[in-house]
């Protein structure tokens, strides 16, 4: 298997290129670690990595490759120098936990500070009113948000920042997997709010990363 990687990519647009783990066959993969392994000046973010598929390629990385299961994701060769720039990710729920560990992760391997606000949703306003100073001290918001996602119109109302919306598969029903939390945050009355797709916290991140690299760049 001839391997293809992007290594100009970090230069180019301010992220390297990540591998994305899911229906990846293992040889598939192992190829690709046998290859990476050889670049320690080139981090590496594996994303939608499985318990089995990093068990099948840690031996060929050695202690650089490192796993995390709960946002399912494996950093190779370390993360990137620190970079100026906040984010919060913020999450209705503890069932939509694992895709903003996704964010955090993707976050702190791009270099930058992120701080993992869980289990504010509306339902139970008073948790989200005791910490919304807090959130309002990031440069950059991201509220992670299954059901009828309306964490991220409540949050869009009450802080000013750039808001990324990340609607999760979290719900049953009438939820249909995310699409009513996709639907809710794109109609949204709290303008300007930005919304990925469902389950997206690696894309929530890179888009968290594009934002403040251009405001380094003013």
């Amino acid at each position: 298997m001839t391997i293809r990687y992007d290594y100009a990519r970090l230069a180019r647009v301010g992220m390297p290129e990540a591998t994305f783990c899911l229906n990846k066959t293992t040889s598939q993969l192992r190829a690709i670690v046998t290859e990476l392994v050889e670049r320690p000046d080139n981090p590496v973010l594996f994303t939608r990595m499985s318990d089995s598929q990093y068990h099948a390629v840690r031996e060929l990385a050695g202690q650089s490759l490192v796993y995390d299961a709960e946002s399912a994701t494996a950093v190779m060769h370390g993360c990137l120098p620190p970079r100026d720039g906040t984010v919060a990710v913020v999450t209705a729920g503890t069932s939509d936990i694992p895709v903003a560990a996704e964010a955090c992760r993707t976050l702190e391997f791009l270099g930058f500070t992120a701080a993992c606000i869980f289990d504010v949703g509306v339902a139970g306003l008073w948790r989200l009113l005791e910490r919304v100073d807090e959130i309002a001290t990031y440069d950059v918001v991201i509220v992670v948000a299954g059901m009828d996602a309306a964490l991220a119109s409540v949050v869009g109302g009450l802080t000013g920042q750039p808001i990324i919306a990340v609607p999760t598969s979290t719900g049953y029903g009438a939820a249909a997997d995310g699409e009513t939390a996709l639907r809710s945050m794109l109609t949204s009355c709290a303008q300007g709010i930005t919304v990925t797709n469902i389950d997206n916290g690696f894309g929530a991140a890179c888009a968290a990363n594009r934002i403040l690299l251009a405001w380094k760049r003013a």
